[in-house]
């Protein structure tokens, strides 16, 4: 198992970055555990082609910025077992976007969340997180806002979140050929 400390930050996007479509990306589809908890941190993913059993918790108290994350490698026969099990889910498409050098995880949901696009930052060290300046084509920093974690997501609908989402005058978002 492995355990990684994780600096990221979390935005919500003003706009879709053009020609985003062009950029490598993957099918996320996460599982939480344990379904009746209001935020769980334990989640199954698979990740394109790989599999895995991640457990984030906060390292700094309540700091969702900088948290420690426990991941095991699991093969495709493990991931589906796991997953009979009653979870939340939530699926995105994840595209790598090249930000200046860096890479912004653009996560764009879909089904039930469709409209709803993430941006996500990691960094390795906690110097360049503190002095990282938001993109132009996010919103808001949501990092610390819990409705926008992940294991929160799962299992919800937009019009769950639209409440929280209108305090930063965010607008449903969609990718060239989707609708709303």
């Amino acid at each position: 198992m492995a355990t990684e400390v994780e600096l990221e930050y979390t935005y919500l996007a003003k706009e879709i970055p053009k020609g985003l479509s062009d950029y490598p990306s993957k099918l996320i589809v996460d599982v939480y555990y344990p379904a009746e908890v209001e935020h769980p941190f334990l989640r199954i993913r698979q990740y394109g082609d790989s599999y895995e059993l991640t457990k984030k918790v906060p390292a700094n108290g309540s700091d969702a910025s900088y948290q420690l994350e426990h991941t095991v490698q699991l093969d495709r026969g493990e991931f589906e077992a796991l997953t009979k099990a009653p979870g939340r889910r939530v699926a995105k498409r994840r595209y790598y976007y090249d930000y200046q050098g860096q890479t912004a995880e653009i996560d764009v949901f879909e089904g039930e969340l469709g409209g709803l696009v993430e941006v996500d930052f990691e960094f390795t060290n906690r110097d360049d997180q503190l002095m990282f300046k938001m993109p132009d084509f996010c919103l808001a920093d949501v990092t610390q806002e819990a409705f926008a974690a992940g294991g929160m997501l799962a299992g919800k609908a937009y019009k769950d979140i639209k409440k929280q989402l209108a305090h930063y005058k965010y607008q449903p978002l969609f990718m060239d050929g989707e609708k709303e």
